[in-house]
């Protein structure tokens, strides 16, 4: 495309310049000649005062050398006299003052018309000027004009015409070369981000310049790009999670197994357990592998609202059949009114899976724990506190961030991150502690405001007033009570 304006600026500027330029110098050509033949015609009339008061030759001869042709020999003047009083006589020789160009022939066709008259002779051109003298006669003004004084001046104006299309030409040709770049510069950035996002490089943008066709398609590219990488980003939060939410069954079957004694049959119930696991972790860091290769993106999927209360409730069902054989006391509490939160509930059913298989797999068995909900119908915010009597979490920061977590054999260090991930995509946030049991204390917090609206995760208008106002009632509220005793 470059090219092609440069090519198109080259004909288009070269057709205007000849069109121009040819004229202009034919013209130059033409005023040239008229100055030259104009200068002759003066010339001949200074001869003309002379030969109307004196015929004398020598007289004559002074005055034909005084003018600047008589001096160069270009003048001459056909006289009659009383021997030949007419020049045009063909029998009678006229007196020739000078030297003449004119043969016999042209001068006496010209003495037929009696005015001023050119003719073309090799080498210029002749002026013929008569002039009345006495006695009625006509005398007749030759001035030679050659061919260098016809075109004076015409050379150096054809040069400076040339010279002056050129210099045209060239400033053409590099403002459309410049011009050419600025508009071809933006779709060969596109064409190479194309090519680096088809090879993989997922964080390739272009620059919304050039054009406006071409900004369009800049806008649309990244648009575009911003959406491959959002949809990648999910594709691998979900096997991430959905591998982490196998954990939960996964951990019952391991439990389970440990009660069918000894066997062919039991051998092989656990082998497949241990090889599900591993197959799971193998998926997980895959997964993780991946993702820390690609350039982050926040996910984007649909929301919808959840009774988080009746959630908990089954949730705390589900795991106290699996405390109850592990001798732990578990306590609810606060999970009695609904309480509303804008997150999908399967997300939800997996951050408290995920909470409460931490109590399971990194405590010991007997090892007390809690859940408590803390909210109010005037609060914007909802708490959930998962506690324990164990041994608590040594690095809360470790724990929180992606894949750091480490528990043990079989830990991926995700089961926080989607914790955290989930109160984040609410405006909240995830803290870990140290619980009023002795343990660790695991704080969700939840904020009801919700931003399915709002445009996700960190664009909520005010999470942190409503972290603020949260923690200003759990200030306010009595902490947990010592276990009563087993809640299913």
């Amino acid at each position: 495309m470059r090219w092609a304006l440069v090519r198109i600026s080259l004909a288009v500027t070269s057709m205007v310049v000849l069109a121009f330029a040819v004229p202009l110098g034919l013209v130059v050509q033409e005023m040239a000649g008229d100055r030259a033949i104009g200068n002759a015609e003066r010339q001949a009339a200074a001869i003309g005062p002379v030969l109307a008061i004196t015929g004398d030759r020598d007289q004559l001869e002074r005055a034909v050398a005084s003018t600047e042709a008589g001096a160069a020999g270009r003048m001459a003047i056909w006289l009659p006299t009383a021997d030949a009083p007419d020049p045009a006589d063909p029998g009678r020789e006229a007196l020739v003052i000078g030297d003449p160009h004119t043969s016999d022939e042209d001068f006496r066709a010209f003495t037929e018309f009696a005015r001023a008259a050119t003719l073309e002779v090799p080498g210029g051109v002749i002026l013929l000027q008569p002039t009345a003298v006495s006695g009625e006669r006509i005398a007749v003004v030759e001035v030679f004009v050659p061919d260098a004084d016809l075109a004076t001046g015409v050379t150096t104006a054809w040069l400076v015409l040339a010279g002056v299309g050129i210099a045209l030409v060239a400033g053409s040709l590099v403002i459309a070369d410049r011009l050419g770049r600025r508009t071809v510069r933006p779709a060969e950035q596109l064409a190479g981000a194309a090519r680096r996002l088809g090879e993989g490089r997922l964080d390739v943008r272009v620059p919304e310049a050039g054009p406006a066709e071409l900004r369009e398609a800049a806008v649309a590219f990244n648009s575009m790009a911003d959406q491959v990488v959002r949809l990648l980003a999910n594709e691998r939060e979900l096997a991430a999670d959905l591998s982490h939410r196998l954990r939960t069954p996964l951990t019952v079957l391991r439990l389970n197994t440990a009660t069918l004694g000894e066997g062919d049959a039991a051998d092989q119930t656990r082998h497949a357990v241990d090889q599900l696991e591993a197959e799971i972790d193998q998926i997980i860091r895959t997964v993780r592998e991946q993702r820390s290769h690609s350039p982050e993106s926040p996910g984007t999927g649909e929301r919808g609202e959840v009774d988080a209360a009746e959630v908990i409730r089954e949730r705390m069902a589900f795991w106290s059949a699996l405390a109850e054989d592990e001798g732990r006391e578990a306590r609810l509490s606060g999970a009695d009114a609904p309480v509303r939160v804008p997150v999908p509930r399967a997300d939800l059913v997996a951050a408290l899976d995920a909470m409460l298989g931490n109590v399971f797999r990194h405590t010991p068995e007997g090892t007390a724990f809690a859940v408590d909900v803390h909210h109010a119908s005037t609060d914007d915010a909802v708490i959930v506190l998962v506690s324990d009597a164990g041994e608590g979490i040594a690095d809360p920061d470790a724990a929180l961030r992606r894949g750091h977590g480490h528990g043990g054999p079989g830990s991926t260090g995700l089961g926080l991150d989607i914790v955290r991930r989930l109160a984040e995509s609410t405006g909240g946030d995830l803290r870990i502690g140290r619980s009023v049991l002795g343990g660790a204390e695991i704080r969700l917090w939840l904020a009801r405001g919700g931003t399915a609206a709002d445009g996700g995760p960190g664009r909520d208008p005010g999470p942190a007033r409503r972290r603020a106002q949260a923690r200003r009632r759990t200030r306010h509220q009595a902490p947990p009570s010592p276990l009563p005793g087993k809640r299913r």
